[in-house]
């Protein structure tokens, strides 16, 4: 494993406590600091579960894990590996910690140690970045779902991680939302922010290097977005919904309207139909 590498997983598999069957199995699965990779599958796939893997949550039941060249079932290395990588679950409500707004986005870097100074200015990015800034004093109680859900991942965001897993992080967004946040985490990308970003909304793909789909918790396919759309036929065989602009694109490629390189953002289809 080179210094390139972020996650080495080597036939990972994990069964819960108590378990008979894996939740994951057999997986072999490389990520390169700086990508973005989507992990994508339906419900009860495993995405949650490997998720918590890259954050040493859990550790594998078999085989090997490797997070940022450090085993995670080494107990001396949890926290730098909780330090290098930053979870944003699903339910904002399982990582809110303090009652105000601006407090529980500074928790994480107070925990770092990072000096005032320097914590103030990171929540004020985050809290800016996430479109919070005006809320930074409210009582944390007083959110709707969508602000709890901007609030996570300020929180994670403030702590400059090198790494950030995201479970389903714009789920409790609407779609002007899900585009800020998207937007930001394009942004820190450019920015050499290596990013797990696990959805169920395919259109938010479009813009990953490189998806994942897991199904019945191995790996079933492992491509960049526009070689996933190109065979959309077998999204349905995962339980996978086909979004609508690339069932539009795919028409278009059947009947030689498009070219077969252009890929299904909803932009570059537009042109293509404009001329």
């Amino acid at each position: 494993m080179t210094e390139e590498v972020a996650f080495a997983l080597r036939d990972v598999g994990y069964t819960y406590p108590g378990g008979s069957c894996p939740v994951l199995r057999g997986i072999n699965l490389e990520v390169r600091k700086g990508e973005w990779l989507a992990l994508i599958g339906s419900n009860g796939s495993g995405k949650s579960t490997l998720a918590r893997l890259l954050n040493a949550l859990l550790v594998p039941t078999q085989g090997d894990c490797f997070i940022c060249g450090m085993r995670s079932d080494q107990d001396e290395h949890v926290w730098n590996i909780r330090s290098m990588v930053s979870m944003v679950f699903q339910n904002p409500d399982n990582q809110i910690v303090a009652s105000v707004v601006e407090d529980d986005t500074a928790f994480g870097p107070e925990n770092l140690g990072i000096c005032s100074d320097e914590i103030i200015s990171r929540v004020k990015w985050a809290l800016r970045a996430t479109g919070l800034y005006e809320l930074r004093r409210k009582a944390t109680y007083a959110l709707s779902g969508g602000q709890k859900q901007r609030l996570a991942i300020a929180g994670a965001l403030a702590m400059y991680p090198p790494v950030i897993v995201l479970d389903e992080p714009t789920a409790m967004l609407d779609p002007q939302g899900r585009k800020e946040i998207h937007d930001v985490l394009s942004r820190l990308n450019e920015k050499g922010i290596t990013i797990i970003y696990i959805t169920h909304r395919l259109e938010e793909i479009l813009d990953c290097d490189r998806v994942v789909v897991l199904d019945e918790g191995a790996v079933a396919h492992d491509t960049t977005p526009g070689e996933l759309f190109s065979s959309a036929h077998e999204l349905d065989r995962w339980g996978l919904e086909i979004p609508s602009i690339v069932r539009l694109w795919s028409l278009l490629r059947m009947n030689n309207i498009i070219f077969p390189e252009i890929q299904p953002k909803a932009e570059e289809v537009l042109a293509a139909l404009c001329q």
